[in-house]
């Protein structure tokens, strides 16, 4: 998959090479279980999906003296860098602005639960369904830090983070509204490459049965 800004020639907010990794399966992920600023450890998949992933950049010669890393301080973040990035001999710092979305009510709560207390329209968009998190963050906010995030960044970086936040960077990066993050996953156990204004998603080897 490619995608690039609808000006390929504006600006990014980040012009260097940006590489987006999301966290590894988690028990929560398994169970259908909202997470946002809460957590759960990662699963034996998600840490061979940390693995793989970190295979992948290993291929594209990350390395300590190519690329900085910043990783979310929550655990499962945490947990995915050190299983991708240490054999890589890179240490991800810990920055807050790459947490997940606040989900407010809903964090710890199943998507099941949520749909029989806070029905949603059929086919919501996903970003619809965060948007109306009662006490969430919203995406104005994530969106505030996260451009504030890349605005600092000098020269190519791994970003370890979470679904909704990497899904905003994407679009950030790419010049694109907030709104656009909805078309922009990072599948777990995939890597998103971001450079000269296109955004790639790699994926590592296949971890079924793991």
């Amino acid at each position: 998959e490619e995608v690039g800004g609808s000006n390929p020639s504006s600006p990014t907010i980040h012009p260097h090479e940006l590489l987006l990794l999301r966290h590894g399966e988690s028990l929560w992920n398994r169970e259908r279980r909202m997470q946002g600023g809460l957590d759960s450890p990662l699963t034996e998949r998600g840490e061979a999906e940390a693995r793989a992933v970190g295979g992948l950049l290993g291929g594209l010669g990350v390395a300590p003296w190519s690329h900085r890393a910043l990783a979310s301080p929550q655990g499962r973040a945490r947990a995915t860098a050190r299983l991708a990035l240490g054999p890589l001999g890179l240490e991800a710092r810990p920055d807050a602005r790459l947490a997940e979305i606040g989900m407010g009510l809903w964090a710890g709560l199943t998507v099941a639960a949520i749909a029989a207390r806070w029905p949603g329209p059929p086919g919501e968009p996903l970003l619809a369904f965060y948007a109306r998190c009662p006490g969430g963050e919203g995406l104005e906010a994530l969106a505030s830090r996260a451009g504030a995030l890349l605005r600092e960044l000098r020269g190519p970086a791994v970003l370890v983070s979470h679904g909704i936040t990497l899904r905003v960077i994407s679009a950030l990066a790419l010049g694109l509204p907030p709104a656009a993050a909805e078309g922009l996953e990072v599948p777990q156990g995939a890597l998103a490459r971001l450079r000269g204004g296109r955004r790639e998603v790699l994926a590592a080897p296949s971890v079924e049965g793991a």
